[in-house]
């Protein structure tokens, strides 16, 4: 049984520039795609917002994971020694700074 497709029959018409043009097709070439199908597909992908409050929160899941790392090393290495409430405060620690984001 086949799904009968829907007619593209609406235009969608941009300007860019020489330069641009050259990129988007050498990109469609790349992924054997025609270039209409490779701008379609590259308007179905997810957009990653680059403002500076998104590398902020990044710059701070960096920071909170690094703790994290930091804890997991200290535990492995002094396991015999290891109180279970400074592990415990430095999880706590990074729970709450993960609330905050």
């Amino acid at each position: 049984m086949k799904i009968k497709e829907e007619k593209r029959t609406a235009f969608v018409n941009t300007r860019v520039t020489p330069a641009e043009k050259v990129v988007l097709t050498l990109q469609a070439k790349a992924e054997d795609l025609s270039l209409g199908d490779f701008v379609r597909q590259q308007l179905d992908r997810p957009k990653v917002r680059k403002t500076k409050a998104e590398r902020q929160k990044v710059i701070q899941l960096a920071r909170i994971g690094n703790n994290l790392n930091q804890i997991s090393r200290w535990a492995n290495t002094y396991k015999n020694n290891a109180e279970a409430t400074q592990i415990l405060i430095g999880l706590i620690e990074i729970r709450e700074l993960l609330k905050c984001l």
